[in-house]
């Protein structure tokens, strides 16, 4: 399979770029129509041949690999007036020279190839690293996303220069060629201009949730894309932390990957899923599909000795491969597709080795032999292999990108491959993000000065024998998986002998304090999981059903329950505003309130309800109120569980309360990180309930506590937003009346009563806050669209 891909590369596209292997011809950068940034790729210097180099030897092809560094030697230019892109100059090119040289020299050494050679793709590395360098003369450190290889980035003819922003995988994805550049050559100015562009972003990772954007400004360092995930714009960004430290020895980079590895395992990883998240608050998903790019991440995991979520998402990966051929570029959380291309990526190939080589699971053979029966079936075309258009028809794209050379084959063959059938022992090196080999011996590194954290380090990958010595584990793990992305698509509902069986519940009739529910999910194989922030989290294992027919009926319920979630999700009403306007705070404090779907609409009400706190007996509001005559008139605090919202509502209504505020009992919840929580009926109607209802988070429904603690008559005003304070009658602060928006992020600020300029600094870091989430949510939407 190689050979017909590289021949035919050689044959009808050298010294192109790359292969057009429908048209049998070159990609040249300029003649061809223009695919936008795919093009950036492209530098007229013989692409695929250099980011090749290093798979010929492994794959024992030595005289060829003698042959195409001579070319390369003797064809390629580097100084090209052409505008090129820095990430993948730096991991095709520049990773490809090194991983070429390292071969070169591993040949010299064992004295039978090369002996003529002297270094000269090393010298062919160092002219293109100081070519890339000027992309990093910006004031943060973060390069350029462009560069043009003869001008640099500055002046009229460099065509490059006026980009502001960047992606974190392009910024954050240099470190192992740069540093591999200056321990080549004694040159240190490579490591630490890189060096400089790690510490920027993780300086900048948001600090509440320890997570990174996918894009951010070059120049002031603020996220332009809040997002986050391990997919596309982030990816490499973790992979190189974690391989910085295999390659160079510096604890720093193993602390700093093992803090975001905690909050993606926190927040994103949702096994067997790996979704997307807002950074400011991520319990909030970004986005409902996951593109191919975060195939790479179990073989990350392995790395990191993280072996139970790796076995799970690689088995969601491998499911999704066998439903459509190919891992479609983006696909739905029912596995759906979402776009349907397939550039014959190579990151699942990649995590299929590394579980293999961790477990020795023959499983993994047979996932290789779909990747590679699925390419020579689907994508091999008489000029080489053409990237897929359409997963589902099959149709192709003039398209052979170079990872499919320097990746794919090397992946493919090191998996089926004994020890024997190797020309060294590929455990002295570590795989760049293109698969370039560089030796570890290149770990001669000064440790860092820094103080280091104990706590964030796992310093050894578990033995897999000892985490799974039942051979079935591994089996069991994966089969659930395996029947949920089977059963996504919806099937007819099997035949059901009468009287046989229970009927299956309905997810808009579901509740989860009700027992018989909670038992018939049981003999579904759905099981419920409480989460922290107080939500439910529902899980099928199929196996775990009493019956086929149960686990038919569960896998229905799961389908529904999604639908429901994704309809409500549309039909979210915005946050409401709860304002303390009472002495000493004056309208200064606002909380962040979920709203009801029943009860008095606060959105239709110009005035809101007005009036002082107090705490309803028994504090849970399940039964009738026995501080009735301290209640009426007032506005009735109760904390959340054991009954249905609308139980709460009805109590404190019949004991006279003019509103309600719920406050979570999950300890150290909050609205900066939680999404938005609204709370819902209990099925029946609840016209009845007529007065507001709004629920506050731990964080600042303890702010409230407090306040009530402290100054015992403390007066609020529930509304849909927050009131000017100049609307209240509040004089000793009107003399510097300030407008109020809502506010999505509030915090109790300690003030000197009467102190004006600390008020108002703390209205405009409410606003700033506020504002800054508008511009994430709208963002968010954006990206959705």
């Amino acid at each position: 399979m190689f050979d017909h891909a590289y021949q035919n590369y050689m044959d009808h596209a050298y010294p192109a770029d790359e292969l057009m292997p429908l048209t049998c011809r070159g990609r040249v950068r300029g003649l061809e129509p223009s695919r936008g940034d795919i093009d950036d790729a492209l530098g007229k210097f013989s692409l695929t041949l250099i980011d090749t180099l290093d798979t010929l030897v492994l794959l024992n092809k030595t005289t060829e690999f003698e042959a195409a560094v001579r070319r390369v030697l003797k064809d390629v230019r580097l100084d090209n007036d052409i505008v090129v892109s820095v990430f993948e100059t730096n991991i095709r090119v520049l990773g490809g020279l090194l991983g070429g040289h390292s071969m070169a020299v591993m040949l010299k050494e064992g004295g039978q190839h090369m002996q003529w050679y002297q270094d000269e793709l090393l010298h062919m590395a160092k002219d293109l690293g100081l070519r890339l360098l000027p992309a990093f003369n910006t004031s943060s450190g973060l390069p350029y996303p462009r560069v043009n290889l003869k001008h640099g980035v500055w002046g009229p003819e460099t065509r490059t220069g006026t980009e502001t922003d960047t992606c974190t995988a392009c910024a954050g994805t240099i470190i192992l060629e740069f540093a591999a550049l200056s321990r080549f050559t004694g040159d240190p100015v490579f490591e630490a201009h890189a060096r400089r562009a790690m510490d920027f972003l993780w300086e900048k990772r948001q600090r509440n949730s320890n997570l990174v954007g996918t894009t951010i400004n070059i120049h002031s360092g603020e996220w332009v894309r809040r997002d986050s995930g391990v997919g596309a714009g982030i990816d490499s960004y973790y992979e190189y932390l974690l391989k910085a430290y295999i390659l160079l020895g510096d604890d720093l980079f193993l602390q700093r990957f093992n803090i975001h590895y905690a909050s993606i395992m926190k927040y994103i990883s949702q096994p067997p899923l790996l979704l997307d998240v807002h950074i400011h608050k991520p319990l909030l998903p970004a986005r409902t599909w996951m593109d191919s790019l975060l195939a790479f991440f179990p073989g990350l995991q392995v790395l990191k000795g993280d072996i139970r979520p790796a076995i799970e998402t690689h088995e969601m990966l491998y499911q999704v491969t066998k439903k459509h051929n190919f891992l479609p570029e983006a696909f739905t959380t029912d596995f759906r597709v979402h776009w349907a291309q397939h550039p014959l990526r190579p990151e699942f190939a990649e995590s299929t080795y590394f579980l293999y080589k961790a477990t020795g699971d023959p499983y993994y053979l047979e996932a290789g032999r779909t990747i590679l029966d699925n390419l020579n079936r689907f994508a091999r075309v008489p000029c080489g292999f053409a990237a897929m258009k359409d997963v589902r028809t099959g149709s192709h794209e003039d398209r052979m990108d170079s990872f499919f050379l320097a990746e794919m084959f090397k992946y493919l063959f090191l998996l089926f491959a004994d020890a024997d059938d190797l020309p060294f022992d590929v455990e002295d090196y570590v795989f760049t993000t293109e698969a370039h080999l560089l030796p570890l011996s290149l770990s001669t590194a000064p440790h860092s000065e820094e103080e280091l954290d104990d706590s964030n380090f796992d310093w050894t990958c578990p033995n897999t024998r000892l985490l799974f010595p039942d051979p079935a584990f591994p089996r069991n793990l994966r089969e659930p998986i395996r029947s949920a992305v089977d059963k996504s698509c919806p099937r007819p509902a099997p035949y059901r002998e009468p009287g046989m069986g229970r009927p299956p519940l309905r997810a808009q009739d579901f509740m989860a304090n009700n027992p018989e529910h909670l038992e018939l999910l049981r003999r579904m194989g759905v099981s419920l999981i409480h989460l922290k922030d107080g939500r439910v989290q529902l899980v099928q294992h199929a196996t775990q059903a009493v019956s086929a027919v149960a686990a038919e009926d569960g896998v229905r319920f799961m389908q529904e329950m999604m639908e429901l979630s994704s309809q409500q999700q549309k039909e979210q009403l915005p946050p409401r505003a709860i304002q303390i306007v009472s002495h000493p705070f004056f309208g200064r404090v606002v909380l962040t309130a979920g709203p009801a779907q029943f009860g008095t609409d606060l959105s239709k009400s110009s005035t809101g309800v007005r009036g002082f706190v107090t705490v309803a007996e028994p504090y849970s509001g399940c039964s009738e109120i026995t501080n009735a005559e301290y209640v009426r008139g007032r506005i009735a605090l109760l904390q959340r569980g054991q009954c249905m919202f609308a139980e709460k509502a009805r109590h404190i209504q019949k004991a006279g309360a003019i509103g309600g505020i719920v406050i979570d009992d999950n300890e150290g919840s909050s609205s900066d990180t939680a999404p938005l929580f609204q709370m819902a009926g209990d099925g029946r109607s609840t016209d009845d309930v007529t007065l507001p209802l709004l629920f506050l988070f731990h964080k600042e429904g303890n702010i409230l506590l407090e306040a009530l603690k402290e100054y015992r008559e403390v007066e609020v005003l529930l509304s849909d937003k927050a009131r000017d304070r100049a609307e209240e009658d509040c004089t000793t602060e009107a003399t510097t009346p300030t407008s109020f928006e809502p506010v999505s992020q509030s915090q109790m600020k300690e003030e000197p009563e009467g102190d004006t300029d600390s008020s108002s600094q703390s209205v405009d870091e409410l606003l700033a806050d506020w504002r800054e989430d508008l511009e994430a949510f709208k963002q968010m939407e954006k990206d959705e669209l």
